[in-house]
């Protein structure tokens, strides 16, 4: 039974969002790219090029326009959090309509942007682990084994479709905990690599005392919202995942790129004060990350 051909648009095609558009157009799904100019034009002319260990390297056709100008049936977003706001300008609700929404942003605070932006459209709580970097317009390097996305929705043949694509998918029923056991690993991560400008193998030898206390934190908060989460299974996953990874967050800020840093460390320290529950390690780094990019500007 072949799989019904749909009409994705991608916003944001940078390392996350030009992976995925890649994939679904390799496998035979009309991709559209919202962006800006330069990378329109580059877009347009040469494909998404992906060099990947686990999905070797290829070139996918895709469409692109600096705005979404006719209905699709869904829309992936991959923009940063600091640029949500302007970046969503390019997608006019009476454009989208019902289309099926799946933003893959760090933090918690984006679904409510989306939810009131755009009433008509589904708009499905998406999170994704992945190691994958733009190069270039156009360019994605895809460095991690792995290209896992979880969705809190019953949206099985959309999930269905995302894995013949190649993509790992699991569907979840709670969306806040599935949003927190991402956030759970992803504000350390990002927050020690980033304090340390070190890969996670050093955080998690060098570092590690401080580490441990920060899951010890995050992990409680994360509990307190509800999401089944313990700071020896986050230590397990640290553990597991390969030594050369490096956050995004690491890598704006070595490039001087703006940090999402309340999306992500803001969000646990806002938790962690709703419900009464102290995190001095981690909103110590939060401080210490921000002090350093106002150095850097």
């Amino acid at each position: 039974m072949s799989t019904p051909r749909m009409t994705v648009a991608v916003l944001g095609p940078g390392g996350v969002g030009g992976l995925v558009g890649a994939l679904l157009a390799r496998a035979g799904h009309r991709v559209v790219c919202v962006a800006g100019e330069q990378t329109v034009a580059v877009l347009r002319q040469d494909g998404l090029r992906v060099d990947s260990d686990r999905y070797g390297q290829f070139t996918a056709a895709v469409e692109a326009g600096t705005e979404l100008r006719e209905p699709v049936d869904a829309v992936f977003v991959t923009v940063k959090q600091t640029t949500l706001t302007e970046a969503l300008d390019r997608i006019p609700a009476e454009e989208l309509g019902t289309a099926l929404v799946v933003p893959l942003l760090n933090g918690l605070d984006h679904l409510t942007v989306l939810r009131e932006r755009f009433p008509s459209a589904r708009v499905v709580a998406g999170t994704i682990r992945v190691e994958a970097t733009r190069t270039a317009p156009g360019r994605i390097s895809h460095t991690s084994p792995f290209a896992d996305l979880e969705l809190a929705a019953p949206v099985d043949d959309f999930a269905e479709l995302l894995r013949q694509a190649g993509l790992g998918v699991t569907v979840r029923e709670d969306e806040s905990a599935m949003l927190w056991d991402k956030l759970a690993f992803l504000a350390p991560f990002a927050l020690l690599t980033t304090r340390h400008q070190a890969d996670v193998g050093a955080v998690r030898d060098r570092y590690r005392p401080e580490l441990l206390t920060v899951l010890d934190e995050i992990a409680a908060v994360a509990r307190a919202v509800g999401a089944q989460v313990t700071a020896e299974g986050l230590l397990s996953f640290f553990d597991r995942v390969p030594e050369t990874m490096r956050s995004s967050m690491q890598r704006d800020a070595e490039a001087g790129r703006p940090l999402e840093l309340d999306a992500i460390g803001g969000a646990v320290l806002r938790a962690g004060a709703a419900h009464g529950i102290a995190v001095p390690a981690t909103a110590r780094l939060v401080t210490e990350v921000a002090q350093s990019a106002q150095r850097a500007a």
